[in-house]
């Protein structure tokens, strides 16, 4: 058989799978919305992240590494995410504008289905899902560099929602603007933070360039958009959705740099076998307080991965401690550590469990 030919029965067998794949997915389109159905009548909600954990290892278990993996994740991430919303349709605020990174942890956790709601302030997401007009939010709670978001902490003081999961986005900063020439820069815009840790390249590239601070790194991109001689900092994302061009890709001056996403609605999910939980506390102000707090989960070998003070508004000097640790509270240990250091606390609230977010390769 000539090449031509074999080419040509090798392409009709792809088109063939094709077909199949296509056919399938509306199959299993149309069984996720009966199901949906079925929660609605029974009230269960929609979002079941330890069922789509089982699917996706199931899944990763039947390839045995002939398709790879992380394509293979990122696929059925996807349909897992367009099926759970023939489910219900799923409304999602986030941290605006459009192509922040904020939007990319959502678009990361819910896929491209969804409906995004771009707003102006943490606060604003943490109302949108308290009031119902939107089940989800996305939020920043720390970055490997800047430290903790401190807005995302205290809207929880204030709000009555839970963590649902947890995203962690790397960082990767572009130069972009409208030409993708360097040479027709005048001026670079980006958030504060962006400009700090692009600081070595713009002083070894753009010596002479003054640069702007912007409320966020899409705002900025906004800017190169309407104006030739701005350049933005921003995502990738950004570049995209407003039409710019790359001048240069990656010019953050350390690698590695990752922000941790939230994603807050009205209920925790059930245990998955690798979760997290998150506790607000306060407690008397004597000495050796937080040491007899914590005892319980060291008792226990529960590891804590997270400690966070913020003092309590209208009270100087009394704090609030935020806390992270491994498990759910529906395991067993989980349960009776907590109920133990409930006693040390003059305030104890559990802000849910849930499954720990893969960290970037």
């Amino acid at each position: 058989m000539a090449d031509k030919d074999k080419l040509l029965e090798l392409r009709e067998a792809i088109d063939q799978i094709d077909r199949q794949i296509v056919r399938l997915l509306g199959e299993r389109f149309s069984l996720a919305r009966r199901i949906g159905e079925i929660k609605r009548q029974s009230a269960r909600a929609a979002l079941d992240l330890s069922r789509e954990k089982e699917i996706l290892s199931r899944i990763i278990d039947l390839n045995a590494g002939v398709f790879p993996e992380e394509s293979l994740k990122a696929i059925y991430g996807e349909i897992i995410n367009t099926c759970r919303t023939a489910q219900q349709p799923m409304k999602v605020a986030y941290l605006g504008p459009e192509a922040t990174f904020s939007h990319v942890a959502a678009i990361n956790f819910f896929g491209q289905a969804a409906d995004f709601v771009p707003l102006e302030a943490i606060m604003d997401v943490f109302e949108e899902v308290e009031s119902g007009r939107c089940q989800f939010g996305v939020v920043p709670v720390e970055n490997s560099i800047e430290g903790t978001v401190t807005s995302t902490l205290d809207a929880f003081s204030e709000y009555r929602l839970k963590i649902c999961g947890e995203v962690y986005v790397p960082v990767a900063h572009d130069l972009i603007n409208q030409t993708g020439r360097i040479e027709d820069i005048r001026k670079v815009i980006s958030h504060p933070h962006a400009l700090a840790q692009c600081r070595r390249w713009l002083r070894k590239h753009l010596p002479s360039v003054p640069t702007e601070e912007a409320s966020s790194t899409a705002y900025a991109a906004r800017w190169a958009a309407v104006d030739p001689s701005i350049a933005a900092i921003a995502s990738s994302l950004a570049a995209k959705t407003y039409h710019l061009q790359t001048v240069a890709a990656h010019i953050e001056d350390f690698r590695g740099n990752t922000t941790r996403f939230l994603v807050i609605g009205k209920e925790s999910p059930r245990p998955t076998g690798r979760d997290k939980t998150s506790l607000i506390i306060s407690l008397a102000d004597k000495p050796g307080a937080l040491f007899a707090t914590l005892q319980p989960f060291a008792r226990r070998g529960i590891n804590m991965t997270k400690i966070e003070s913020r003092p309590v508004k209208g009270e100087p000097w009394r704090y609030l401690f935020f806390i992270d640790i491994l498990g759910h509270i529906e395991e067993e240990i989980v349960r009776e550590g907590i109920d133990e250091m409930s006693e040390s606390c003059t305030h104890l609230e559990w802000l849910g469990s849930y499954p720990v977010g893969d960290l970037p390769r």
